[in-house]
C-alpha cells in the first residue's frame, strides 16, 4: 500500500539575520520527487502518496536543501540523483546515519549523489561529528589574542582552508587525529584576504571571526563575503569599538590596529556575536 505524507514547513524563514534564505531549492526538489506543493497564507504546505525518484539538479548547491533531498529520497520509490549537490561534510555524515539505518547512498560529499530507494529504514547508533565552524572559532579567538590553544575532539580534515588561512596571519599549527593546536608565541597575527565560498572553500560561517582577526592583526586586508547579501552587520559593531574597516558593497577593507576598546554592541547573528 502506498504511505500518505503530509507536512507542513513555515514559509517565512527565521533564523539569524545574514541576508535571504530563498526555500525554492527545496520546494522544486521536491516537486521534483512528486510532491503537490501549494503556499497558502504564508505557509507552504506539501503533500505525496508516495515520492518517486528523480533526477535533479541544484540551480546552487544548498546545504539544507541537499540534505532534505537525501532524506526524502531514501525513501522513495525508484533511484534519484541529485546534481550540483552542496559538499559540507555534514552531508557525508548524514548519509553514513542513513546508510546504518538501511539506505542506499552513493558520492554523498561529492556533487552528484546517488540514491535508490528503500521500502523503509531502521533505528541505529550515531555519533554526530565534532563542530568545525566552533573549532575554526576557538582557534581564531586564540590567534587574535596571541594566545595558545588546543582543541580536543575535532576533526582537523574539515578545516584545511581555514587552518591554512590561520598559517598565513602567522600562526603555528599542530595537528593530531582527533586535536589540534595552535599557537603564537605571544606575537601580533598578519592581516590576511579572506574569500567565502562553498566547502571546501572559506566558510562564511568564519568570515565574521576573521574580520575581528584582521581588525586587531598587523597590515591591511580584505574580506569579501559571497555567499549571503547581508553579512556585514557586525562590521558597525566593530568600528565601535574601534576597528579600521571600510566597507565598499561585499568587500570590507581592514586595517589592523594594536588594540580595540570596549563599547556596548549588538550581535547580529550566530557567527557576529562570536565575532
Amino acid at each position: 500500500a502506498g504511505v500518505r505524507l503530509a507536512f507542513v514547513l513555515a514559509f517565512l524563514i527565521g533564523g539569524c539575520a545574514i541576508g535571504s534564505r530563498p526555500v525554492n531549492e527545496h520546494i522544486a526538489g521536491l516537486q521534483a520527487l512528486g510532491a503537490e506543493i501549494t503556499i497558502e497564507a504564508g505557509y507552504i504546505k506539501a503533500k505525496a502518496e508516495r515520492l518517486r525518484g528523480a533526477h535533479f539538479t541544484f540551480d546552487i548547491p544548498s546545504v539544507t536543501a541537499t540534505e532534505n533531498l537525501l532524506m526524502a529520497a531514501t525513501l522513495a520509490t525508484g533511484t534519484t540523483v541529485l546534481e550540483n549537490c552542496a559538499m559540507e561534510p555534514e552531508i557525508g555524515d548524514l548519509a553514513r546515519l542513513l546508510t546504518s539505518m538501511g539506505a542506499r547512498i552513493q558520492g554523498a560529499g561529492t556533487s552528484t549523489v546517488t540514491i535508490e530507494g528503500v521500502q523503509s529504514l531502521s533505528g541505529a547508533s550515531h555519533q554526530v561529528p565534532p563542530d568545525r565552524i566552533e573549532t575554526g572559532t576557538f582557534l581564531t579567538a586564540a590567534a587574535a589574542t596571541r594566545g595558545d590553544i588546543t582543541v580536543l575532539d575535532t576533526n582537523p580534515d574539515f578545516l584545511h582552508f581555514v587552518l591554512g588561512k590561520l598559517e598565513q596571519a602567522g600562526a603555528s599549527i599542530e595537528l593530531g587525529p582527533d586535536w589540534i593546536r595552535l599557537h603564537t608565541g605571544g606575537k601580533r597575527c598578519r592581516a590576511v584576504h579572506v574569500n567565502t565560498a562553498p566547502y571546501p572553500a572559506f566558510p562564511t560561517d568564519m568570515q565574521a571571526q576573521f574580520m575581528a582577526l584582521n581588525a586587531v592583526a598587523e597590515g591591511s586586508a580584505t574580506v569579501v563575503e559571497n555567499i549571503f547579501e547581508n553579512r556585514f552587520m557586525h562590521v558597525a559593531e566593530l568600528q565601535r569599538m574601534g576597528a579600521d574597516i571600510e566597507l565598499q558593497g561585499h568587500t570590507a577593507i581592514v586595517k589592523g590596529r594594536e588594540r580595540l576598546q570596549g563599547a556596548p554592541v549588538m550581535a547580529t547573528d550566530l557567527r557576529a556575536s562570536a565575532s
